[in-house]
């Protein structure tokens, strides 16, 4: 299989990343918790992405926990200088699996520490205040404390750009009010479109939007539309879907996420396919006819 076209890129904390990347979440074991299976198969996944031209990976020290970062340090370190690692604070694990908001000071502070621990580096590339106000969307709130002590860790050097998750549009203006905001995370796809506006204006802005739950996530897309221009296409419904993602808008960046190699060749295949403005338009119908009036 053909590398990545090294042309197909996007600045990402002052760096060149190629548009698609790598989501490293389902390298931890059943529900992100605990540890692979296969261990070596994770290994092998993390290797094989960059062998193919990835230079973006996503993750965070509270897959697992702890266990994800761990596989990514034995996989790649010393990692290569192209290599933009963004993981994210805000959370931790329960004992039975939940995630808990972590959003004190303290808690931040913990996660970036353990982030660089379990890594192997000094300093993180990039780092996501995850909003955990609501678990499973955005919700309003002031986050001035939480990107305030980011903001120190970041003056103390231990992390060099920052991001956020799970944020609304006017939690993104309050935190560049703070700081430079390198990157926006949160759940975005073909049929899950209430940030349309927050794409447009990142975009405007040199921002990179990255979306969680490309393909639906625990609930993947289905689409009769999907599944006929992803026949005609000759690809399959999450490669056309993935596709129309890096289409939608030049800012967005792709980090789907698989612990099998055959997957993972599947989705980095997707930048090959060039719908036509005609499927695209059929494609962008379909999210707009979900949306809510």
């Amino acid at each position: 299989m053909p590398q990545l076209d090294p042309e197909h890129t996007f600045y990402l904390a002052g760096r060149p990343v190629r548009r698609l990347g790598y989501g490293a979440m389902q390298l931890a074991g059943p529900g992100v918790f605990g540890p692979p299976k296969d261990r070596a198969a994770a290994v092998a996944v993390l290797r094989e992405a960059l062998a193919l031209g990835v230079n973006h990976i996503d993750t965070s020290d509270f897959y697992g926990p702890h266990i994800t970062n761990q596989i990514i340090r034995e996989a790649l370190h010393p990692y290569p200088d192209d290599l933009v690692i963004v993981t994210k604070v805000g959370a931790v694990r329960g004992s039975d699996g939940a995630w808990l908001p972590a959003a004190e000071p303290a808690d931040i502070a913990r996660g970036v520490h353990d982030n660089l621990r379990n890594l192997g580096l000094d300093t993180l590339d990039v780092v996501n205040m995850r909003i955990m106000k609501d678990v499973h969307a955005p919700s309003e709130g002031s986050i001035e404390r939480q990107i305030t002590a980011l903001a120190e860790l970041q003056r103390q050097g231990l992390v060099r750009h920052i991001g956020l998750s799970n944020v609304t549009a006017a939690q993104v203006a309050e935190a560049q009010r703070i700081t430079a905001i390198a990157c926006v995370q949160n759940h975005y796809n073909l049929v899950h479109r209430a940030d349309d506006a927050l794409v447009d204006s990142l975009a405007e802005q040199a921002i990179a939007y990255v979306p969680f739950f490309p393909l639906g996530g625990f609930t993947p897309i289905q689409s009769s539309v999907l599944a006929r221009l992803a026949e005609s296409a000759g690809a399959t419904p999450m490669q056309l879907a993935l596709a129309w993602l890096l289409h939608r808008a030049p800012n967005i960046l792709l980090i789907p996420g698989t612990s099998s190699l055959a997957h993972l060749r599947e989705n980095l295949k997707v930048a090959q396919w060039h719908p036509s403005e005609e499927a695209l338009a059929e494609l962008d119908a379909i999210g707009q006819s979900r949306a809510p009036a």
